[in-house]
C-alpha cells in the first residue's frame, strides 16, 4: 500500500530542483526559483490525472477536509452527515468547523449504506461526506442522487483511495469536491500533505484563499495576488519539497495500483477455500484500488477462529471491531465529549449545555458487519516469502 516501497531516483531528482533553488515555500520569491513551482506543478497534474477542473494541495487529508468544509460554508449549527466506519480525521473535521458529526451505517461495500443516509437527513444537514474506505467504492451515485435531491453538497472523502474509478471516472470528481490524503502510509506519499479536487471555479477560489490566510492569489497562482482579502483563513499551505514528492510519485500511481491489485487477487484466491467465506462488495472491481483484502466470515465466533489461525501462523489479520481508530464505538474521546476546551466545546455551548451526545450502540448493522470482517493491508512490492506466508495461513483457516 505504501507508496515508500518505490521511492527512488524520480523522487530524489525531483526534491533536488527545489534544493537548487533554495527556495521551500510554495509562493514568492520568483527571481530565486527558476520558474520551479513544484506544488503548483502537482496541482495541475493530479488534476488532470483525476479528470478535474481544479485541484487545492493542503498538508494534509484532514486539512483537506476542513478546508473543503469552509469553503462549502459549512459551520456551528449544521449537521454534516458521514459513516461510523472512518478515520477519526473525517469527523475531526467537521467538529473542527463547529457543526456536528451524524454517523451512518455502512453497508457490505464497507461504506456508507444509502438508505440510512436518507434517515439520517435533517433540515440541519449541510453536506454529506461519504469515505471511501481502504481503498473501495463507496456506493457514491446513489449518495449523490440522495444530497442532490435535497440540494445537499457532497464532500468525498477519497484519503485512502487515490486512483479509484467507476467506470473509468475517478473517485473523488462525483460530489462538489474531493479530498485526499498523501501521508505516510497512502499509496501516493509525500510524508504528510493532502489534495481537494473540484470541477467548481468559485469553490476552488475559495479554497485557495481559505488555506492561505484570506490571500486572494489573483494576479498569478504562483504568487500570492493584489491583496484583496475577502474573508480571513489559516495556514494549510504544502511545501514545495511535498509537491516535488507528489510529482514523482503521481507518476507511479498506476504502476503502484496494478501491483496490489495482482497480490490482493492472490490472497483473496487463497482465501476462497475458507467455508462460508464472502468478499466485501466492490461498486467496480476494476476501479478498486486494492489497498485492502477485506472478507467476512460466518459469525463473529467464525471470525474469532479464522483469526486465530492466521495469528498462530505469523500472519494475523485486523478486525476493525477492535480497532480505536477507525470505527464509532471505539472512539472513547468522541462518545465522552472529550476536550482541551474548558468550556466543553464542541460538544457543549457556552454555558455548558451539550451540544451532542453520542450511544455507542447506535450502529447495529455496522457493528454486524464489523464482528466478522477481516482485513489485510496489501503491499506494493510484497516479498514472495511474506505472499507464500499469507496464503498458506488462508488456507490453514479453511479447517477451523
Amino acid at each position: 500500500m505504501p507508496g515508500f516501497e518505490v521511492f527512488g531516483e524520480e523522487e530524489k531528482r525531483q526534491i533536488q530542483d527545489v534544493l537548487d533553488t533554495g527556495v521551500l515555500f510554495r509562493y514568492e520569491f520568483a527571481d530565486q526559483r527558476n520558474g520551479v513551482y513544484k506544488v503548483r506543478e502537482f496541482e495541475e497534474k493530479f488534476a488532470q490525472y483525476c479528470g478535474a477542473g481544479y485541484a487545492q494541495a493542503v498538508t494534509s487529508g484532514t486539512s483537506a477536509l476542513k478546508v473543503g468544509l469552509a469553503a462549502l460554508g459549512v459551520g456551528p449549527g449544521d449537521e454534516v452527515i458521514t459513516q461510523g466506519f472512518t478515520f477519526v480525521a473525517t469527523w475531526e473535521a467537521i467538529l473542527e468547523v463547529g457543526a456536528i458529526p451524524v454517523f451512518t451505517e455502512v453497508d457490505v461495500t464497507m461504506n456508507m449504506d444509502p438508505e440510512d443516509l436518507r434517515r439520517k437527513i435533517s433540515p440541519k444537514t449541510r453536506c454529506i461526506i461519504p469515505v471511501h474506505m481502504l481503498g473501495a467504492q463507496a456506493r457514491i451515485a446513489d449518495i449523490v442522487r440522495i444530497a442532490d435531491s435535497h440540494a445537499i453538497p457532497v464532500l468525498e472523502d477519497t484519503a485512502q483511495a487515490a486512483g479509484g474509478r467507476i467506470g473509468g471516472r475517478h473517485l473523488g470528481t462525483f460530489g462538489r469536491c474531493g479530498t485526499f490524503s498523501f501521508d505516510a502510509v497512502k499509496t501516493l506519499t509525500t510524508g504528510e500533505g493532502g489534495m481537494i479536487i473540484t470541477a467548481d471555479e468559485t469553490l476552488w477560489r475559495a479554497m485557495s484563499e481559505y488555506h492561505d490566510h484570506g490571500h486572494d492569489h489573483a494576479v498569478n497562482p504562483g504568487g500570492r495576488g493584489g491583496e484583496g482579502r475577502s474573508f480571513i483563513g489559516s495556514n494549510y499551505r504544502m511545501m514545495e519539497i511535498q509537491g516535488a514528492i507528489g510529482l514523482a510519485q503521481l507518476a507511479k500511481l498506476d504502476m503502484m495500483l496494478s501491483e496490489m491489485r495482482k497480490n490482493k487477487a492472490r490472497l483473496q484466491e487463497a482465501a476462497s477455500v475458507i467455508p462460508g467465506i464472502g468478499f466485501r462488495e466492490l461498486v467496480d472491481a476494476a476501479g478498486d484500488t486494492a489497498t485492502h483484502f477485506s472478507f467476512f466470515l460466518q459469525d463473529r465466533e467464525h471470525c474469532r477462529r479464522v483469526n486465530g489461525v492466521l495469528r498462530e501462523n505469523g500472519c494475523g489479520a485486523i478486525n476493525f471491531a477492535e480497532n480505536t481508530w477507525h470505527y464509532y464505538p471505539k472512539w472513547e474521546h468522541l462518545l465522552n465529549g472529550r476536550t482541551l476546551a474548558a468550556g466543553g466545546w464542541p460538544f457543549a455551548e457556552p454555558g455548558g449545555r451539550k451540544r451532542v451526545v453520542y450511544d455507542p450502540a447506535a450502529l447495529p448493522a455496522s457493528a454486524e458487519l464489523m464482528d466478522r470482517n477481516l482485513v489485510y493491508p496489501v503491499s506494493v512490492r510484497m516479498p514472495e516469502e511474506r505472499m507464500a506466508a499469507m496464503c498458506e495461513a488462508l488456507k490453514k483457516a479453511a479447517a477451523v
